[in-house]
């Protein structure tokens, strides 16, 4: 039940909205490959880079549809380097039949060298009508196939069964049938699909053939790019670390700066990203009370057991975010090293260096007059001799922005503070005087 559901209609619904202004913002790349096509018409090229979110397979599917329309699109290249699937099964067979169904011809080559097609990804190299694999590229890493066998049928059979279970690389996956033909680079896969013409061409000095069609590159927008990029799940685990930091530390500044804001924005896009990815609730909702039990101990200047509570939460919470794809190694390093590092160090510094200096000592300041720099009612900031200081009324008068005030007493960390004239009367304060007379 702690595992979060990406099938529900109202995620994919907010995640559509998502992809919808990023494209609005950044146009599709469908868009960018409305270029005239020669005379000999064209071959779109479209790179499939990272897990195959909600953006890619929205990417994948209008450039096929494009092409379908444009009428003069020999065929579609989708060049692949996925480390897997990050979308409902129900998506992935969606995106699986605009490959399978399309009228013009969908390849997928996995490539250049180094390049993956793992899990979901290599179930969509299987329903290309073709597909081919670069030196040193890898593909398998199935596990159990998603896409419905009723629908497409068992895609690993015979020797391409070992693809369930291992990573196939170049030649290897081209003898176990997974996938058609080895191509070095892309050029010599497309030169091999059925109905693109070809023509020997002089390259370097040796010949070659080459496609008669222009072939058109294509990526992600810069828009979508950056969501895609946000949706990856290193970047959205460090976003999540660099927004909880930034909004305990602008907990203990004075007004709202730019820590606040930069930590608000970070927040926004971490949860993008860890809502596009199969994630645990549960252990975002320890990482999320982990910064709570951080406040708790940052305001005494010293860390003591929350502060230790907390920090094991935070790391269980870390590890166990993502069901499917972890972050690397480096990011989970980093953002633990950098939370203990901020917590147990950076951040009691800063409130001891911010509020630190000792109550004794510092009566000095009773009747030093000074400027509320925001409204105090009950509890504001003032600014005291040049410095910034939490503070609140002394008594029930409220104080308004700019109006000048007297500080009238300590109470810890914070100041107790009146206005010059007309503050309310403590009427304990007249007893006492009067007894005492």
């Amino acid at each position: 039940m702690g595992k979060s559901a990406i099938t529900p209609v109202a995620h994919r619904t907010v995640l559509a909205l998502v992809v919808a202004t990023a494209v609005i913002m950044g146009l599709s790349s469908a868009a960018a490959a409305q270029d005239s096509c020669a005379e000999n018409g064209c071959v779109d090229v479209v790179a499939v880079d990272g897990l195959v979110d909600e953006i890619q397979a929205s990417s994948i599917v209008d450039s096929i549809g494009a092409a379908d329309a444009a009428g003069d699109v020999e065929a579609v290249v989708l060049q692949m380097d996925s480390e897997g699937v990050a979308v409902s099964d129900e998506r992935l067979a969606e995106v699986a039949s605009a490959i399978a169904d399309a009228e013009v011809p969908v390849t997928v080559w996995i490539g250049p060298s180094g390049a993956v097609a793992l899990g979901g990804s290599a179930e969509l190299v299987r329903v290309a009508s073709s597909s081919g694999i670069a030196p040193g590229a890898a593909v398998g890493d199935v596990g159990e196939q998603r896409l419905p066998v009723e629908e497409f049928g068992e895609l690993f059979t015979g020797d391409a069964e070992r693809a369930l279970d291992e990573r196939l690389e170049g030649e290897t996956a081209v003898e176990a049938g997974v996938v058609d033909r080895f191509a070095p680079i892309v050029r010599d896969h497309i030169v091999n699909i059925d109905g693109v013409d070809s023509e020997i061409t002089e390259v370097d000095g040796e010949q070659a053939r080459s496609p008669d069609a222009l072939v058109r590159f294509s990526k992600l927008p810069l828009g979508t790019q950056f969501l895609h990029t946000v949706a990856s799940p290193s970047v959205a685990y460090l976003l999540l670390v660099v927004a909880l930091g930034l909004l305990v530390f602008e907990f203990y500044t004075a007004g709202i700066g730019i820590a606040g804001v930069v930590g608000a924005g970070c927040l926004v896009l971490a949860g993008y990203g860890v809502a596009a990815l199969p994630h645990n609730n549960w252990a975002l909702v320890l990482i999320v009370l982990s910064a709570i039990g951080f406040s708790v101990d940052v305001q005494s200047g010293v860390p003591r057991a929350w502060t230790a509570i907390s920090m094991l939460a935070f790391s269980v919470g870390s590890l166990f975010l993502f069901t499917e794809f972890p972050p690397t190694w480096l990011a989970l390093g980093t953002g633990l090293v950098g939370m203990a590092a901020t917590m147990f160090s950076g951040m009691p510094s800063m409130v001891r260096a911010r509020f630190g200096t000792p109550t004794i000592g510092r009566e000095w300041m009773v009747g030093l007059e000074g400027t509320a720099t925001t409204a105090v009612d009950p509890e504001g900031t003032v600014r005291v001799r040049g410095a910034l200081w939490r503070a609140r009324t002394n008594r029930a008068t409220p104080l308004s922005p700019e109006e000048a005030v007297r500080v009238a007493g300590i109470d810890g960390l914070m100041l107790e503070v009146e206005p010059l004239e007309g503050a309310a009367v403590d009427y304990r304060e007249m007893r006492k005087r009067s007894s005492g007379d």
